[in-house]
Protein backbone atom coordinates (compact mmCIF):
# COMPACT_ATOMS: atom_id res chain seq x y z
CA UNK A 1 0.00 0.00 0.00
CA UNK A 2 2.86 2.72 0.57
CA UNK A 3 4.53 1.33 -2.64
CA UNK A 4 1.04 2.25 -4.37
CA UNK A 5 0.65 5.97 -2.60
CA UNK A 6 4.12 6.56 -3.71
CA UNK A 7 4.13 5.92 -7.41
CA UNK A 8 0.47 7.90 -7.31
CA UNK A 9 2.33 10.20 -5.59
CA UNK A 10 4.81 10.38 -7.60
CA UNK A 11 2.46 10.33 -10.65
CA UNK A 12 0.58 13.43 -9.51
CA UNK A 13 4.10 15.62 -8.94
CA UNK A 14 4.81 14.45 -12.70
CA UNK A 15 1.60 15.27 -14.09
CA UNK A 16 1.48 18.75 -12.02
CA UNK A 17 4.68 19.62 -13.53
CA UNK A 18 3.64 18.57 -17.18
CA UNK A 19 0.37 21.04 -16.43
CA UNK A 20 2.53 23.89 -15.01
CA UNK A 21 5.32 23.93 -17.76
CA UNK A 22 2.12 23.66 -20.40
CA UNK A 23 0.46 26.49 -18.74
CA UNK A 24 3.72 28.65 -19.17
CA UNK A 25 4.11 28.01 -22.72
CA UNK A 26 0.04 28.31 -23.31
CA UNK A 27 0.29 31.98 -21.36
CA UNK A 28 2.93 32.82 -24.03
CA UNK A 29 1.46 31.57 -26.82
CA UNK A 30 -1.98 33.01 -25.84
CA UNK A 31 -0.33 35.99 -26.10
CA UNK A 32 0.60 35.91 -29.30
CA UNK A 33 -1.38 38.92 -31.01
CA UNK A 34 -0.86 41.29 -28.08
CA UNK A 35 -0.40 44.37 -31.20
CA UNK A 36 -2.54 45.16 -33.91
CA UNK A 37 -0.33 45.89 -37.48
CA UNK A 38 -1.14 49.28 -38.80
CA UNK A 39 -2.10 48.81 -42.26
CA UNK A 40 -1.61 52.12 -43.60
CA UNK A 41 1.45 52.33 -42.37
CA UNK A 42 4.14 53.15 -44.01
CA UNK A 43 2.59 55.43 -47.06
CA UNK A 44 4.72 55.62 -49.61
CA UNK A 45 4.51 58.01 -53.00
CA UNK A 46 3.96 56.45 -56.12
CA UNK A 47 6.92 55.06 -57.37
CA UNK A 48 8.91 54.72 -54.17
CA UNK A 49 9.29 50.89 -53.15
CA UNK A 50 11.48 48.91 -50.52
CA UNK A 51 14.38 46.38 -51.17
CA UNK A 52 15.96 43.40 -48.73
CA UNK A 53 14.87 45.69 -45.58
CA UNK A 54 17.80 45.00 -42.79
CA UNK A 55 17.85 47.91 -40.22
CA UNK A 56 15.49 49.87 -38.01
CA UNK A 57 15.61 52.69 -35.75
CA UNK A 58 13.58 55.62 -34.69
CA UNK A 59 14.94 59.32 -33.25
CA UNK A 60 13.29 61.41 -30.30
CA UNK A 61 11.44 62.91 -33.16
CA UNK A 62 9.53 59.99 -33.63
CA UNK A 63 11.21 59.56 -36.87
CA UNK A 64 11.89 55.94 -38.43
CA UNK A 65 15.17 55.28 -40.44
CA UNK A 66 14.90 52.19 -42.54
CA UNK A 67 17.88 50.55 -44.49
CA UNK A 68 17.67 48.40 -47.16
CA UNK A 69 19.33 47.60 -50.54
CA UNK A 70 17.49 48.80 -52.89
CA UNK A 71 17.48 46.71 -56.34
CA UNK A 72 20.29 44.73 -54.68
CA UNK A 73 20.03 41.31 -53.09
CA UNK A 74 22.70 39.60 -51.02
CA UNK A 75 25.34 37.80 -53.04
CA UNK A 76 28.52 36.71 -52.43
CA UNK A 77 31.12 38.29 -53.55
CA UNK A 78 29.61 41.28 -52.98
CA UNK A 79 29.97 43.31 -55.90
CA UNK A 80 32.29 46.22 -56.02
CA UNK A 81 29.91 49.25 -56.99
CA UNK A 82 27.81 51.16 -54.44
CA UNK A 83 24.12 51.39 -54.96
CA UNK A 84 23.22 53.92 -56.81
CA UNK A 85 19.48 54.33 -55.31
CA UNK A 86 18.72 55.76 -51.95
CA UNK A 87 18.64 53.33 -49.31
CA UNK A 88 17.88 55.07 -45.87
CA UNK A 89 14.52 56.43 -45.49
CA UNK A 90 13.18 58.52 -43.20
CA UNK A 91 9.72 58.41 -42.27
CA UNK A 92 7.33 59.76 -40.06
CA UNK A 93 6.25 57.52 -37.18
CA UNK A 94 2.85 58.84 -37.14
CA UNK A 95 1.56 58.75 -40.33
CA UNK A 96 4.46 56.60 -42.34
CA UNK A 97 4.73 59.70 -44.99
CA UNK A 98 8.51 59.73 -46.37
CA UNK A 99 10.10 62.73 -45.20
CA UNK A 100 13.82 62.37 -46.85
CA UNK A 101 15.65 59.31 -48.01
CA UNK A 102 19.44 59.78 -49.16
CA UNK A 103 22.41 57.19 -49.32
CA UNK A 104 22.47 56.53 -52.91
CA UNK A 105 26.15 55.87 -54.16
CA UNK A 106 27.46 55.20 -50.50
CA UNK A 107 27.20 51.65 -49.83
CA UNK A 108 27.82 48.59 -50.98
CA UNK A 109 25.78 45.41 -49.17
CA UNK A 110 23.67 47.77 -46.29
CA UNK A 111 23.12 45.86 -42.97
CA UNK A 112 22.55 47.83 -39.57
CA UNK A 113 21.45 50.96 -38.75
CA UNK A 114 20.99 52.57 -35.02
CA UNK A 115 20.18 56.18 -34.61
CA UNK A 116 22.58 57.98 -31.28
CA UNK A 117 21.00 60.28 -28.53
CA UNK A 118 21.98 63.20 -30.30
CA UNK A 119 19.55 61.75 -33.38
CA UNK A 120 22.63 60.85 -35.73
CA UNK A 121 22.36 57.61 -37.81
CA UNK A 122 25.07 55.04 -37.66
CA UNK A 123 25.29 52.37 -40.38
CA UNK A 124 27.29 49.10 -41.06
CA UNK A 125 28.00 47.89 -44.36
CA UNK A 126 29.30 44.47 -44.71
CA UNK A 127 29.92 45.02 -48.62
CA UNK A 128 32.82 47.84 -47.68
CA UNK A 129 33.79 46.22 -44.61
CA UNK A 130 32.99 49.91 -42.42
CA UNK A 131 30.82 51.10 -40.57
CA UNK A 132 29.56 55.26 -40.80
CA UNK A 133 28.35 58.17 -38.67
CA UNK A 134 25.75 60.73 -40.64
CA UNK A 135 24.37 63.37 -39.34
CA UNK A 136 19.95 63.31 -39.19
CA UNK A 137 20.31 65.07 -42.22
CA UNK A 138 22.64 62.58 -43.95
CA UNK A 139 25.96 64.34 -43.97
CA UNK A 140 28.91 61.71 -43.50
CA UNK A 141 30.61 63.17 -40.45
CA UNK A 142 33.03 59.77 -39.43
CA UNK A 143 33.90 56.37 -41.05
CA UNK A 144 36.17 53.31 -39.11
CA UNK A 145 37.42 50.82 -41.39
CA UNK A 146 39.29 50.68 -44.39
CA UNK A 147 37.08 50.57 -47.86
CA UNK A 148 36.89 46.73 -48.60
CA UNK A 149 39.44 45.27 -46.60
CA UNK A 150 38.59 42.49 -44.18
CA UNK A 151 40.69 42.63 -41.30
CA UNK A 152 40.56 41.48 -37.55
CA UNK A 153 42.87 44.09 -35.99
CA UNK A 154 41.31 47.58 -34.25
CA UNK A 155 41.04 49.02 -37.82
CA UNK A 156 39.42 46.85 -39.62
CA UNK A 157 36.41 44.86 -39.81
CA UNK A 158 34.39 41.83 -41.25
CA UNK A 159 31.70 42.29 -41.82
CA UNK A 160 30.01 43.98 -39.27
CA UNK A 161 26.94 43.21 -38.70
CA UNK A 162 25.12 46.23 -36.29
CA UNK A 163 26.26 48.66 -33.96
CA UNK A 164 24.47 50.89 -30.41
CA UNK A 165 25.78 54.15 -29.47
CA UNK A 166 25.74 54.84 -25.23
CA UNK A 167 24.74 57.91 -23.87
CA UNK A 168 28.48 58.93 -23.26
CA UNK A 169 29.16 58.66 -27.07
CA UNK A 170 30.92 54.98 -26.99
CA UNK A 171 30.50 53.20 -30.24
CA UNK A 172 29.68 48.69 -29.48
CA UNK A 173 29.89 46.95 -32.91
CA UNK A 174 29.03 43.16 -33.81
CA UNK A 175 31.83 42.51 -35.90
CA UNK A 176 29.89 39.21 -36.29
CA UNK A 177 29.85 37.27 -39.73
CA UNK A 178 33.89 36.31 -39.49
CA UNK A 179 35.36 37.88 -36.15
CA UNK A 180 32.48 36.86 -34.08
CA UNK A 181 33.03 39.62 -31.60
CA UNK A 182 32.23 42.94 -29.96
CA UNK A 183 34.24 46.18 -29.98
CA UNK A 184 34.07 48.97 -28.30
CA UNK A 185 35.30 52.57 -29.53
CA UNK A 186 34.93 55.92 -28.34
CA UNK A 187 33.22 58.83 -29.54
CA UNK A 188 35.96 59.81 -31.69
CA UNK A 189 36.28 56.57 -33.17
CA UNK A 190 39.04 55.40 -31.08
CA UNK A 191 39.47 51.44 -30.17
CA UNK A 192 38.88 50.57 -26.38
CA UNK A 193 38.60 47.11 -25.99
CA UNK A 194 37.14 44.03 -27.38
CA UNK A 195 35.57 40.74 -26.36
CA UNK A 196 34.76 37.39 -28.00
CA UNK A 197 35.86 34.49 -30.04
CA UNK A 198 33.77 31.47 -31.93
CA UNK A 199 32.30 28.77 -29.37
CA UNK A 200 29.22 28.12 -27.68
CA UNK A 201 30.41 28.80 -23.79
CA UNK A 202 30.07 32.53 -21.76
CA UNK A 203 31.28 35.17 -24.37
CA UNK A 204 31.83 33.43 -27.00
CA UNK A 205 29.29 33.65 -30.03
CA UNK A 206 28.62 32.27 -32.95
CA UNK A 207 27.37 34.99 -35.53
CA UNK A 208 26.99 37.82 -33.06
CA UNK A 209 23.55 38.96 -35.29
CA UNK A 210 22.66 42.26 -33.11
CA UNK A 211 23.27 44.63 -30.59
CA UNK A 212 21.37 47.01 -28.49
CA UNK A 213 22.97 48.72 -25.41
CA UNK A 214 21.06 50.30 -22.53
CA UNK A 215 21.32 50.80 -18.74
CA UNK A 216 24.76 50.35 -18.67
CA UNK A 217 24.34 46.44 -20.09
CA UNK A 218 24.93 45.37 -23.82
CA UNK A 219 22.37 43.03 -25.38
CA UNK A 220 23.24 40.72 -28.14
CA UNK A 221 22.00 38.25 -30.62
CA UNK A 222 23.70 35.26 -30.65
CA UNK A 223 22.20 34.48 -33.98
CA UNK A 224 23.88 31.07 -34.95
CA UNK A 225 23.68 30.04 -30.78
CA UNK A 226 19.89 30.71 -30.93
CA UNK A 227 20.70 33.25 -27.66
CA UNK A 228 20.84 36.60 -25.82
CA UNK A 229 23.87 37.20 -24.05
CA UNK A 230 24.31 39.95 -21.70
CA UNK A 231 27.45 41.76 -20.44
CA UNK A 232 28.62 44.78 -18.43
CA UNK A 233 29.60 48.12 -20.68
CA UNK A 234 33.70 46.35 -19.98
CA UNK A 235 32.32 43.34 -21.96
CA UNK A 236 31.86 41.23 -18.74
CA UNK A 237 29.13 37.70 -19.00
CA UNK A 238 26.36 38.58 -17.08
CA UNK A 239 23.43 36.14 -18.13
CA UNK A 240 22.29 33.65 -21.30
CA UNK A 241 19.06 33.49 -22.54
CA UNK A 242 17.63 30.81 -24.82
CA UNK A 243 14.94 28.51 -25.73
CA UNK A 244 12.27 27.79 -27.98
CA UNK A 245 10.22 30.98 -26.82
CA UNK A 246 13.04 33.00 -27.90
CA UNK A 247 13.83 30.98 -30.83
CA UNK A 248 16.86 32.60 -33.37
CA UNK A 249 17.43 36.10 -32.60
CA UNK A 250 18.69 38.49 -35.38
CA UNK A 251 17.49 41.80 -33.90
CA UNK A 252 17.62 42.83 -30.45
CA UNK A 253 15.99 46.43 -28.99
CA UNK A 254 14.91 47.70 -25.32
CA UNK A 255 11.94 49.32 -24.07
CA UNK A 256 12.03 52.25 -21.82
CA UNK A 257 11.25 49.87 -18.72
CA UNK A 258 13.90 47.67 -19.56
CA UNK A 259 12.26 44.59 -21.27
CA UNK A 260 13.69 43.61 -24.61
CA UNK A 261 12.61 42.77 -27.73
CA UNK A 262 13.72 40.42 -30.26
CA UNK A 263 13.30 39.11 -33.83
CA UNK A 264 13.14 36.11 -34.81
CA UNK A 265 14.37 35.11 -37.62
CA UNK A 266 13.84 31.33 -38.10
CA UNK A 267 16.30 29.01 -39.80
CA UNK A 268 17.90 29.84 -42.78
CA UNK A 269 17.22 28.44 -45.68
CA UNK A 270 13.89 26.28 -45.31
CA UNK A 271 12.24 27.45 -42.19
CA UNK A 272 12.83 31.09 -41.81
CA UNK A 273 10.26 33.27 -40.06
CA UNK A 274 9.67 36.61 -38.48
CA UNK A 275 8.43 36.78 -35.11
CA UNK A 276 8.19 39.07 -32.29
CA UNK A 277 9.17 38.15 -28.70
CA UNK A 278 9.20 40.74 -25.88
CA UNK A 279 11.30 39.43 -22.99
CA UNK A 280 11.32 41.23 -19.38
CA UNK A 281 14.43 42.13 -17.23
CA UNK A 282 14.52 38.19 -16.33
CA UNK A 283 14.93 36.76 -19.88
CA UNK A 284 11.73 35.63 -19.67
CA UNK A 285 8.96 35.53 -22.75
CA UNK A 286 6.07 37.20 -22.10
CA UNK A 287 4.17 38.20 -25.16
CA UNK A 288 5.06 36.70 -28.61
CA UNK A 289 3.20 37.53 -32.15
CA UNK A 290 3.88 36.95 -35.84
CA UNK A 291 5.02 39.77 -37.96
CA UNK A 292 4.03 38.08 -41.31
CA UNK A 293 1.46 38.36 -43.44
CA UNK A 294 -0.53 35.77 -45.60
CA UNK A 295 0.32 37.35 -48.78
CA UNK A 296 4.02 37.34 -48.08
CA UNK A 297 6.14 35.07 -50.07
CA UNK A 298 8.44 34.16 -47.94
CA UNK A 299 10.51 35.88 -44.31
CA UNK A 300 13.24 37.03 -42.91
CA UNK A 301 12.72 38.63 -39.51
CA UNK A 302 16.11 41.13 -39.46
CA UNK A 303 15.58 43.91 -36.89
CA UNK A 304 13.35 45.52 -34.78
CA UNK A 305 13.14 49.15 -33.32
CA UNK A 306 10.60 50.82 -30.51
CA UNK A 307 9.41 53.79 -30.73
CA UNK A 308 9.01 56.42 -27.67
CA UNK A 309 5.38 55.63 -27.74
CA UNK A 310 5.65 51.73 -27.77
CA UNK A 311 5.23 51.06 -31.02
CA UNK A 312 7.16 48.23 -32.82
CA UNK A 313 8.66 48.81 -36.20
CA UNK A 314 9.93 45.27 -37.74
CA UNK A 315 11.92 45.13 -41.23
CA UNK A 316 11.82 41.79 -42.89
CA UNK A 317 14.26 40.72 -45.53
CA UNK A 318 12.49 38.75 -47.44
CA UNK A 319 9.31 40.70 -47.48
CA UNK A 320 10.92 43.41 -48.05
CA UNK A 321 8.59 45.55 -46.19
CA UNK A 322 8.83 47.76 -43.25
CA UNK A 323 5.73 47.22 -40.32
CA UNK A 324 4.81 49.03 -37.34
CA UNK A 325 2.80 47.13 -34.64
CA UNK A 326 0.35 49.32 -32.24
CA UNK A 327 -1.14 47.58 -29.04
CA UNK A 328 -4.36 46.93 -28.53
CA UNK A 329 -6.60 48.61 -26.50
Amino acid sequence: MYILNMKLMKGKIYLLAVLMVVSVNLAVAGSKNPYLLDPNWPSFPEGISIGQATGVAVDSHNHVFLFHRANREWVEPFPDKSIPQDTIYMLDGVTGELIDSWGGDLFIMPHGLSVDPDDNVWVTDVGSQQIHKFSHEGELLMSIGETGVQGADENHFALPSDLSITNDGSIFVSDGYVNTRIIKFTSSGIFEMQWGSPGTQEGEFDLPHGIAASRNQIYVADRANSRIQVFDYTGLFIAEWKGEDIGRPYGVATYHNGNLIVIDGGDQPDKTRSRVVILNTNGEAIQSFSAEKESDQENLGHDIAVGNDGAIYVVDAWARSVRKYILKD
